[in-house]
């Protein structure tokens, strides 16, 4: 007889970082969370290109994000899994970065290469935008980053190139009762578990 509250196993770190890369090839847009001088946050979205695991937007001053991230240089920013695809809303999958920002001067050898590459992805109407002098290219460098696969899931991406990756154990969910801890311990180990936590 097994014990159905045991802890899950530790997961294999090398396997999640390949999850973390998969998770993060499915989107041609990132939320971003930007803050301006007087500390206002603004919540947005841009479409971006990745390079050498820099995140690249090209976006306009007439934009509150624009402004925020070339004021202030910093920017979280968040991939989501869709809604409809989770096994549950409140443990939907997710990768936070926070990142530098900074522009990439236009007519640079750089700016016209990643701008080339925004073309291929997103087709003729970045022509366009080139044209326009209110956008702006600009670098997101990731510094850490933060994966949550589901309860208990959770890992942080350290180190310069991100590849270094742990498991956050340090602190656990506070459960008022012995019967809400088992129920929950459950439902980790079986997601399919329907008892209430």
């Amino acid at each position: 007889m097994t014990n159905s509250t045991a802890a899950p196993p530790a997961p294999d770190l090398a396997q999640v970082y390949a999850e973390v890369l998969r998770f993060r090839e499915g989107f041609a847009t990132l939320l971003m969370a930007t803050v301006d001088p007087e500390g206002e946050p603004d919540a947005s979205y841009a479409a971006y290109v990745e390079e050498a695991g820099d995140f690249y937007v090209f976006v306009s001053e007439l934009s509150v994000h624009t402004k925020n991230l070339l004021e202030s240089g910093r920017v979280s920013v968040l991939f989501i899994e869709e809604e409809a695809s989770a096994r549950h809303l409140f443990a939907r999958r997710r990768l936070t970065y926070r990142c530098r920002a900074e522009e990439v001067a236009r007519g640079s050898i750089g700016c016209e290469t990643i701008l080339e590459r925004f073309e291929l992805r997103f087709g003729a109407l970045i022509a366009t935008l080139r044209g326009l002098q209110d956008f702006h290219l600009v670098r997101l460098r990731p510094e850490s980053a933060r994966y949550v696969s589901g309860f208990a899931k959770a890992f942080a991406i350290d180190d310069v190139q991100l590849a270094e990756i742990r498991h956050i154990r340090d602190q656990g969910h506070r459960a008022g009762d012995a019967a809400t801890r088992s129920a929950f311990t459950r439902r980790l180990v079986d997601p399919a578990e329907e008892s209430d936590v």
